[in-house]
């Protein structure tokens, strides 16, 4: 199995293309420092889920 590109799933996600994307505890170490060097990482916001599966969405912002 290919590994996700992360960083384009958060640029998606910044640009409205997709809602949200899910990041499993097997994949939070290689999605971890992608994420934090992302430069728009404060308009994006993960939700835990049961399972330790991370929700990502876009903040929306009124």
């Amino acid at each position: 199995m290919a590994a996700k590109d992360y960083r384009q799933l958060l640029e998606d996600l910044r640009a409205g293309k997709i809602e949200e994307f899910v990041v499993t505890p097997a994949e939070f170490m290689d999605f971890q420092p992608i994420y934090h060097d992302y430069e728009y990482r404060t308009q994006i916001e993960g939700k835990a889920e049961r399972g330790g599966e991370l929700h990502y969405h876009l903040i929306k912002r009124d």
